[in-house]
Parts: structure tokens; sequence; C-alpha cells
């Protein structure tokens, strides 16, 4: 626990096996839950993951949002943690987030990746496709947000339960800050974080995922009547 309240953290994985070793094991003792949402893959990660302590969900239907939400629906604690399973979020900034978290007085808190210290880690392709991701966003919903892609992020799981959440894919990322952002009874925060090299294999289609995710923001921008995650 952490100043009284149950921590989850949620990692999708998908052939992750080198890096959700690095990830687990440099997990902080005050988390009270490890969950691994295991989305098909065909190296030991499953395995892997438990020897590391972690509860392992297997969802075999494809997509980084259809791992989120089954892992949202398993985890039970107050507050959720979300990081990528390749090792490039830093699991020792863990304590330094739940602490800005708390003195922000925040419901979301985004950890931006933003600016990029590790050359290594992202290349100008990717930087500039982030830029115009985050700038759509900004103009779209009315706030600005520094890294509308970001994977890590710290909420309360209670806000969940009037999210509107439909993306199975990578647009989850950016469609979860819309959520946070278009209710008013939500505090949305944002920090600068250390952002490395993944290990294993890229997945990311720089070229197809980004149409998607811009395309994703006009359709979410204007969408009516959509069942909310915690009623699905």
């Amino acid at each position: 626990m952490y100043r009284g309240q149950r921590i989850t953290v949620i990692s999708p994985c998908l052939n992750e096996e080198q890096g959700i070793e690095q990830v687990l094991k440099r997990m902080p003792e005050f988390v009270d839950e490890m969950i691994v949402v295991d989305n098909g893959s065909t190296d030991r990660t499953s395995e892997v993951a438990r020897g590391c302590g972690a509860k392992v969900i297997r969802e075999d239907v494809r997509g980084y949002g259809r791992s989120y939400k089954t892992g949202f629906r398993r985890a039970t604690g107050d507050i959720i943690i979300t990081l990528d399973g390749d090792h490039s979020y830093p699991p020792d900034a863990i304590s330094y987030l739940l602490e800005a978290f708390f003195h922000l007085e925040a419901d979301f808190l985004n950890a931006s990746r933003f600016p990029v210290r590790d050359r290594r880690a992202m290349s100008f392709k990717h930087k500039m496709g982030n830029l115009i991701l985050s700038v759509a966003t900004s103009l779209l919903f009315f706030r600005w947000v520094r890294d509308s892609q970001s994977g890590m992020w710290v909420f309360r799981r209670a806000i969940l339960r009037d999210m509107v959440l439909e993306s199975d894919g990578m647009a989850f990322s950016e469609e979860i800050k819309i959520e946070a952002l278009r209710d008013s009874r939500i505090r949305f925060e944002e920090i600068s974080i250390m952002y490395s090299s993944r290990l294993g294999e890229i997945k990311l289609n720089p070229w197809r995922d980004g149409f998607h995710n811009l395309w994703f923001l006009v359709r979410k921008r204007f969408a009516r009547g959509r069942e909310r995650f915690g009623t699905a």
C-alpha cells in the first residue's frame, strides 16, 4: 500500500519475456498487485511473469486497448499504474509519480516522455508523429496534452466507471486521456519521466498506427451516445 491506497500495476505484453522480467524485478515493494496481460505471446512471457510474482491474465484477442480493458476488469487496487512490458518506461519512477499524483491532488496523471533525453529511445519520425497527434488532441479537445500517446499513467480506479472506452488498439492510449479530460470531475495532470529504448521486438507500425490514431481522434471528438466502460 501507498498512503493507505492499494496499488495495482498493469502491463500489456506480446512476446516480452526479456523486458517484462526487468520491469517486474524493479517493481517497488509497496505495489500490492502486479497484473501482466499476455496478449497471445508465443515466447516465455507468461512463465517469466509468474516467476516474478505477477498475476498473469491471458487475452487472446489481439490489441493494446483490449489488453488494458481486460486488465482493468481484474484490477483490485484503489490506484492503477500502467506501463509497457518492454522496459521503456521506468518502474523506478513509480514512487516519484505517486508523490506527484497526491501532491497535485490528481485523479489522472499522464507520464510524458518529452523531452526525450535518451536519443536512442525514439526516432525523429516517432517524435514528429507524437507531436502531430498531441497537437491534434489538444486542438480537438481544448486542453494542452504534451504526450497523448504515452503508455504510463497513474489514476484512480473509480474513474473508470464513467469512461467511454471503445478502442481495442493503439488508439486506446489517447482515448483514456480524452475521457479524463472531458469529465470536469476528473483532475488531469501531466509530468515528465525518463523514457528509454525498448527491449525486444518493435511492434508499432508508425504510419498505419499514426493515421489510425489521427482518424480515431476525429471520430471520438464528434461521437455520441456510447456505452460507458463500467457498464460494459
